[in-house]
C-alpha cells in the first residue's frame, strides 16, 4: 500500500470542507506507519511521499478574470502526481495499490478519523447501495429506507448552508429537480450536509424537495465524503441505477443544461468552454482549441474533430481504471475566452491548438495555419511522451 499527500487550489465559487481537529502532518503519517505495522506480520516499508509547503496555491477564475494567481517553486514530479489525482485541498491522504497503482481510497484523513485502530483496512472501496444503508429523511419529517432508491438515478449532493455557492446551486438544482421528476424520470437527489450545527442542517434541509442522510448520522455521511473522495463543495455526483458514477460534475451539467434536456448527464468528450466549466481548467492539464466562433458552425466543427482523438484518449485511461489525463475544450470568441489568452499570454490567432497547464503554469502551443486530426493526435501524443517543451505561463 502507498500513500502520498498532495497540494491545494481553491476552485471558483466552491467551498473546501475539512475535518474538524485534523491530524497534524507528519504527526498522521507515524501514527499510520504503527498500525500498518500493527497490521502486518514484518514491519512495513512506507512508501509514503510527502511535501512541505509554506504557503498555498490560488488559481482564480473570478469573473472571468485569470490574473489573480500565486505560486510557490513546486517540483515537477510533485505536480505530475497533483494533476493525476486531482488534488484540489491540503493536507490530502491518498491510499494506492502499491501493486497496481490503482487508487484505493481518496480521503485518507477522514479513514484515519474514523477508523483510528485499522478494523476496515485496507479500506477499498465499497458499493454505494451498501454505504447508502440506512434510513433517508425528507424535510418533512418522513422517514424512508434507502432501498426505495433501487431503479433510480441517483444524485449525491455535498452541500452546506454556510457555504455561498452552495445556496445558490441548490435554488437551480431544486427547479432541475422538478423539471426531471415531471418528465417522467426516476431520479432522487441525497443530500449530504456538511452543516455546522443540526439546526443548520434543519433551516438549509426545509428549502430541498429531495432526501437527506440524517445529520445525526455523522459516520454514514463521512463514509460517503470517502467514498466519493470530496473536497470541496457544492459537489453533485450523479449515479446511474447500479450506484455506478456517471458524472462527478453534475454542479456544471445542471448549470449549463436549465432545461435538463441532457440528462442523466453522461460526459461529453469536448466541452465548449463556459463561465461555468471554466474551473475544470485547474483541475490538471488541459487541451484547448480556439476557434473563431463568428464563423458559423467553426465551434461545431472543431468539436467534431477533436472528439474522435479524445474519445481513443479517455477510452484507453478507463480501460486501465484511470482518469484520462487532458480534458478537451473549444473555446470561442468571448469575454471568458479573451481573459484566458490575456492571462495565458496566447496569440489572437485562430484556429489555435493548446495544452494548458494551469498547475505547473505552463502552455504547449500549436500555431499552424489549419488543424488536421493528425496534427491534434501527434500534439496529444507527443505531450503525454513528455516530448513537447512547455513555455511559461
Amino acid at each position: 500500500m502507498g500513500y502520498m499527500w498532495v497540494l491545494s487550489a481553491n476552485q471558483l465559487n466552491t467551498c473546501s470542507i475539512r475535518m474538524a481537529d485534523p491530524p497534524g502532518g507528519f504527526g498522521i503519517l507515524i501514527d499510520l506507519q504503527q498500525l500498518l505495522e500493527r497490521k502486518a506480520e514484518t514491519p512495513v516499508k512506507s512508501k509514503t511521499q510527502s511535501l512541505a509547503r509554506g504557503g498555498r496555491f490560488r488559481a482564480a477564475l473570478r469573473n472571468q478574470d485569470f490574473s489573480e494567481i500565486t505560486r510557490l517553486p513546486f517540483p515537477a514530479a510533485s505536480l505530475k502526481l497533483w494533476n493525476k489525482y486531482r488534488i484540489s485541498n491540503i493536507p490530502s491522504l491518498i491510499f494506492l495499490d502499491a501493486t497496481t497503482g490503482k487508487v484505493v481510497c481518496r480521503n485518507g484523513l477522514l479513514v484515519i478519523r474514523d477508523d483510528p485502530e485499522g478494523l476496515e483496512f485496507p479500506w477499498g472501496p465499497k458499493p454505494f447501495r451498501e454505504v447508502i444503508a440506512g434510513p433517508l429523511l425528507r424535510s418533512n419529517g418522513q422517514s424512508l429506507e434507502s432501498s426505495s432508491l433501487e431503479g433510480s438515478h441517483v444524485g449525491v449532493y455535498f452541500s452546506a448552508h454556510w457555504c455561498p455557492p452552495c445556496r445558490s446551486l441548490t435554488r437551480v438544482l431544486v427547479e432541475s429537480y422538478r423539471k426531471i421528476k415531471e418528465a417522467g424520470q426516476s431520479f432522487e437527489i441525497i443530500f449530504v450536509s456538511a452543516d455546522r450545527s443540526e439546526e443548520s442542517f434543519k433551516q438549509y434541509f426545509s428549502e430541498m424537495p429531495w432526501l437527506a442522510v440524517p445529520y445525526t448520522d455523522e459516520a454514514r455521511r463521512s463514509r460517503l465524503n470517502r467514498l466519493y473522495g470530496i473536497q470541496g463543495i457544492p459537489t453533485l455526483i450523479v449515479l446511474d441505477p447500479q450506484g455506478e458514477v456517471i458524472t462527478r460534475q453534475g454542479r456544471v451539467e445542471v448549470l449549463n443544461d436549465e432545461d435538463c434536456r441532457e440528462f442523466p448527464w453522461h460526459p461529453k468528450p469536448v466541452l465548449e468552454l463556459s463561465d461555468s466549466n471554466a474551473t475544470q481548467l485547474n483541475e490538471g492539464p488541459c487541451l484547448v482549441l480556439f476557434v473563431d466562433s463568428e464563423d458559423d458552425g467553426e465551434s461545431e466543427a472543431a468539436k467534431q474533430l477533436i472528439q474522435p482523438i479524445a474519445e481513443k484518449i479517455i477510452a484507453k485511461y478507463k480501460a486501465k481504471e484511470e482518469e484520462a489525463p487532458l480534458l478537451f475544450f473549444v473555446a470561442g470568441e468571448d469575454d471568458m475566452t479573451d481573459s484566458l489568452r490575456d492571462y495565458t499570454n496566447l496569440p489572437e490567432a485562430a484556429p489555435l491548438l493548446t495544452i494548458l497547464d494551469m498547475s505547473a503554469r505552463a502552455k504547449y502551443v500549436m500555431d499552424v495555419e489549419e488543424i488536421t486530426p493528425a496534427i491534434v493526435e501527434a500534439f496529444v501524443n507527443d505531450f503525454l511522451a513528455e516530448k513537447l517543451k512547455p513555455e511559461p505561463i
